[in-house]
């Protein structure tokens, strides 16, 4: 063969696998008709992975091998969706599920409407956006108005198309598809067995498995693990004309995106019902996790009419099932000091399966609440998970009791410091200050992500580091060594895999560090010394979110920014500038004014400062804005806008001095108005406030930039 003919072989072979392999993805997920094996797909992905390596000038970013082959990521950034992302009201009795079809059939004048209902799968919601066929953006849900952009994951999951096929529809110029991204339960176990045996810390359940393989930094991470979507709506849309939510999925599954194989239309509301509680009695068959229903009405012209809440569609509802309960045995109780010196209670029980998870721990709230159901050490014990995530004693079986029980006293010394205990209300607090184990929490809260966002930097390093006296104040997380924080990370793991096989502790991680010495820090320790840098510059605002003053999180924390411009001014003001605040009442400025003045303010700020943490506001309004029409303004913004989120709105317009406020009063100067306001702009109709639509915001923004 001559060396022109091999090209034009090896050109077709790269062709027609790219076509195969396609195929095989979409035969898989979205077709449930699987007709290649792992083991064969992983063959022929390895052998295009060699023939393009080959033929460069062949580049493709949709071939089936770009999946894994980005760099890892840095931070995630955010971005605003173009039509947000509404969270669906949730029920949990079937006579609430008929009201919300009798309140729909009220609204429309007809109950003669059709239904569509499919699983509501326990996931991470995801916004995958498609233009031309390619798929171009993917956004988490985030606070339904912007997400973290997790494109280059989202490439990386097999179970997503790159390119959309279009040879049974034609393709639109615009798809914006939502819906859940989850791990299948095999899968699920399968990583966690893994995990064990690694030594590393098991995932509590599937749901934040899921969330925390979305966010890794490495994409090559995220396709090992399997990820499976399923697409359940609509975002921004162009070139696609359908007129109702099943004739939208039909043409999903056309294009070769996974849908529900379980979805189905009804056509009365007790079919619907029949529906739900019939698959209440499968879903634990299923494999991957589900907690509920969800149904809609079809018709998308129905859909509009119906419209939204500023927070769920009207034409919508999430049939919740009851959380899985299970019995165990209280073994003990453990006494934990929080950030701000509260003591709470939390179980110790034999493990038990729950919900997809094995549960050892819970929470039991305070300990009235412990005498409350005279709970005692040794009771067999009723445990649920709380919205299937957070497991929590919900009740004592008394027929079990034998006698043997202990009660449960409540602590008089603080279990970390032995400082005297005080009770306030149901709560017991530590009463000293300098307690290392509020510190510990402190500083666990400073770096979270509302507030300082130090990447990585999680409660079992903090632990490590502030036990290791690496970790003293504030400022000594800007100050830290990555082999430090590399010698935490091992150490921790190493603990954590002895425990788990019943090993000798501090042999273990005597081991494990001696391997680190040698062989380095390691990336993750790096990249937490650089989140902990880029941090340095989130401002003021989140600096007196995170530090812990007593009546200060992040509204009243941006609140303050907004007034004084660093914190040198801040500690100048007295209590009655305080006072003088929105939304600062005489008991909030005491507190406020009583800690500014503190030797402990003085002392924070300083080293901070010293640490090349930025201490000057990024709030401050500045004199143009005072000559705006937004200025000393209360504004509600209600509907959806098209060319603002409500997020970056709200920013924008603080920034122009108005308090945009949540709900419409009589001290409201104008209400915001897009597509789709309800109860909202009702209100502010009926109670005569001024409306601002879109075109108007617009013009008036236009004379400020």
């Amino acid at each position: 063969m001559s060396k022109g003919d091999s090209h034009a072989s090896e050109v077709e072979r790269i062709i027609a696998l790219r076509d195969l392999l396609h195929r095989a993805n979409r035969a898989y997920y979205a077709d449930a008709a699987p007709f290649m094996s792992d083991r064969e797909f992983d063959a022929l992905l390895e052998e295009l992975g060699a023939l393009e390596s080959r033929h460069p000038d062949l580049h493709d970013p949709c071939s089936p091998t770009q999946r894994v082959g980005g760099e890892a990521t840095g931070g995630f950034e955010s971005a605003a969706h173009r039509v947000p992302m509404r969270s669906i009201d949730n029920t949990y009795s079937i006579g609430d599920f008929r009201a919300w079809h009798a309140r729909c059939a009220e609204s429309l004048g007809s109950t003669d409407f059709a239904l569509f209902g499919d699983p509501k799968i326990d996931g991470v919601a995801l916004s995958i956006r498609y233009e031309r066929g390619v798929l171009v953006e993917a956004l988490t849900r985030g606070d339904g108005e912007k997400g973290d952009v997790v494109t280059a994951n989202v490439r990386a999951i097999r179970a997503i198309p790159l390119r959309l096929d279009g040879t049974r529809h034609s393709i639109p110029a615009l798809l914006e598809v939502r819906g859940e991204v989850y791990l299948p339960t095999a899968v699920f176990e399968s990583l966690n067995e893994q995990r064990e045996r690694e030594g590393e810390e098991l995932f509590q359940n599937a749901r934040n498995a899921t969330a925390g393989t979305l966010k890794n930094k490495d994409p090559k991470v995220v396709a090992a693990r399997r990820l499976s979507f399923s697409a359940h709506g609509r975002g921004e849309c162009e070139g696609l004309e359908v007129a109702s939510h099943s004739e939208f999925l039909r043409t999903l599954r056309g294009l070769g995106i996974p849908v529900s194989q379980l979805g189905c239309a009804f056509a009365t509301v007790e079919d619907a019902a029949s529906a739900i509680e019939s698959f209440a009695k499968m879903r634990q068959e299923l494999a991957f996790g589900v907690d509920g229903m969800v149904v809609r009405v079809d018709a998308f012209d129905l859909q509009a009419k119906l419209g939204a809440t500023a927070k769920s569609p009207r034409w919508a509802i999430a049939y919740k099932y009851p959380a899985e309960q299970a019995q165990t045995v209280l073994l003990d109780v453990v006494w934990q000091v929080g950030k701000g010196g509260t003591i709470t209670p939390r179980a110790t029980m034999r493990p038990v399966r729950v919900a997809g998870s094995t549960v050892q721990h819970a929470t039991l709230h305070n300990i009235e609440e412990i005498r409350r159901r005279d709970l005692r050490i040794g009771d067999t014990v009723l445990v649920e998970k709380a919205g299937e995530v957070i497991p929590q004693v919900i009740g004592v079986v008394l027929a079990a009791r034998t006698g043997s029980e202990r009660p449960i006293d409540a602590p008089t010394q603080c279990p970390d410091c032995s400082s005297e205990v005080e009770q306030d209300g149901p709560k017991l607090f530590c009463t000293n200050t300098a307690c290392p184990a509020q510190f510990r929490e402190k500083v666990k809260w400073f770096v979270g992500r509302d507030q300082m966002d130090v990447d990585g930097l999680g409660g079992e390093i903090i632990d490590r580091l502030v036990d290791g006296g690496l970790i003293a104040s504030f400022a000594d997380i800007f100050r830290l060594h990555a082999m430090s924080v590399a010698r935490a990370l091992t150490a921790a793991r190493a603990a954590d895999g002895a425990q788990k096989r019943g090993e000798d502790v501090e042999e273990k991680i005597e081991k494990a560090l001696l391997k680190l010495e040698k062989d380095g820090p390691g990336a993750q320790a790096l990249s937490i010394i650089t989140a902990a840098d880029a941090s340095k510059s989130r401002g003021l605002t989140r600096v007196l979110a995170g530090i812990g003053i007593r009546h200060v999180g992040a509204s009243a924390a941006k609140t303050l920014a907004k007034r004084f411009r660093d914190a040198k001014e801040l500690m100048a003001a007295t209590e009655a500038d305080l006072v003088a605040l929105d939304d600062f009442g005489e008991v909030t400025a005491a507190s406020v004014s009583h800690w500014l003045q503190s030797e402990k303010a003085r002392t924070i700020f300083a080293e901070l400062a010293a640490a090349g943490v930025d201490l000057t506001s990024k709030e401050t309004t500045s004199a143009a804005s005072a000559n705006s029409p937004f200025f000393g303004k209360t504004i509600v913004i209600t509907g959806t806008l098209a060319h603002f989120s409500r997020s970056a709105l709200t920013e924008q317009l603080e920034a122009y001095g108005a308090k945009v406020a949540g709900s419409v009063s009589k001290k409201t100067h104008f209400v915001i108005a897009g597509t789709e306001a309800g109860s909202k702009l009702e209100k502010a109709i009926e109670l005569g406030v001024e409306v601002w639509d879109e075109v108007r915001l617009q013009a008036e923004i236009s004379k400020l930039v």
